[in-house]
């Protein structure tokens, strides 16, 4: 299956760190500084090292997530590294020099090559030269589905057909049936082919994470399909009763992770937009509790160029406004009517 690839047709950056507004007294903290896009315990010490131009701690810690079968963090130190070597290339370049052949520098490789085409107005074309490097990804260890996750974003972005799409697609669950990226790359192909299409979307996630196990992050996935159709524009109107039931089940899993964790902080970011569209005012104070000082890029860089302070402005919002809901007013200001939809999507949102 890995050689049917052959057939293809932000730099995120550093974590910032903002004073918090002043607390009114009595008011719970969320922290007295807000950080965006933290890493975590054990990608902090790779980032730094690249920084000083060395490689071999995040091929260390990529070496320890194969070892281990870790592929949500494996996924997501891979496209971290990769974003940092966007903009700081050389601890990557002496890597690939030094070891070819190593999983981590193949699979990082493969990220990067997928996140420099992606841009481009000449995305498919660009994309179809970067095919073999996920091939080689992909044979670096067989058991590995994040080339396969890779691979799915691939075949959105050169507009590969629904056939193929589900070879990959049954090749990526093969190897990790429950793997969040791997149904997030599916749901965002769906999304592109069935544009408007919500309700098959909401029906691929709903069945997913019923699937799924209770703490398995893909509980989260129906809360991205909402997002979706939220930020989208277009397609008949999906059922509120559905957009709560997507919100409520991601709230399970949030109070089933660990609290003020960088970990699952996008999938609490995410969470907290949908409650807010949703005017759902006081669980939207429960994750925001939840996220603690832990602000993420996404989902605020579709609303503003300034997603930290965004974030930090609907915070004090929440932490201001009564009990209740009280919050469609700020959010249509600040992300258009829920009617509309609302929110302005980015090129590179991949």
């Amino acid at each position: 299956m890995v050689g049917t690839m052959a057939l293809l047709p932000s730099f995120i950056r550093s974590p910032r760190m903002a004073k918090r507004p002043a607390r009114p007294a009595g008011r719970p903290p969320a922290g007295d500084e807000a950080v965006l896009d933290a890493p975590d315990d054990r990608l902090s010490p790779a980032l730094v090292a690249a920084a000083r131009g060395e490689w071999t701690t995040a091929a260390g810690l990529l070496a320890a997530t194969r070892a281990a079968a870790e592929w949500e963090p494996r996924d997501r130190y891979a496209r971290r590294l990769a974003a940092f070597a966007r903009s700081r290339p050389e601890w990557y370049e002496e890597w690939r020099a030094t070891a070819p052949a190593d999983p981590g520098v193949l699979l990082v490789g493969a990220q990067l090559a997928v996140d420099r085409a992606w841009p481009s107005p000449a995305r498919a074309e660009l994309l179809r030269e970067v095919s073999p490097l996920i091939t080689a990804a992909a044979r670096a260890d067989d058991r590995d589905p994040v080339p396969w996750r890779i691979a799915l974003d691939h075949a959105r972005g050169s507009r590969a057909g629904h056939r193929y799409f589900e070879e990959l697609w049954e090749a990526a669950v093969r190897r990790a049936p429950h793997h969040y990226g791997c149904h997030v790359a599916a749901l965002r192909y769906l999304a592109a082919s069935w544009h408007g299409s919500h309700r098959e979307c909401f029906d691929f996630a709903d069945r997913a994470a019923q699937d799924a196990p209770a703490d398995s992050l893909v509980q989260a996935l129906p809360a991205r399909a909402a997002f979706r159709y939220l930020t989208d524009g277009c397609g008949p109107a999906v059922p509120r009763a559905r957009l709560d039931a997507a919100a409520d089940r991601a709230i399970t899993l949030s109070g089933r992770l660990p609290a003020a964790d960088p970990v699952p902080a996008e999938v609490r970011n995410k969470l907290l937009y949908v409650l807010l569209r949703l005017d759902r005012g006081d669980d939207a104070r429960v994750q925001l509790r939840l996220i603690g000082p832990y602000a993420t890029s996404f989902p605020w860089d579709r609303f503003s160029d300034d997603p930290l302070g965004h974030f930090l402005r609907l915070r004090e919002h929440l932490e201001t406004a009564g009990p209740g809901p009280a919050t469609a007013g700020l959010l249509t200001a600040l992300t258009g009517p829920l009617g509309g939809h609302g929110g302005h999507a980015r090129a590179a949102d991949h």
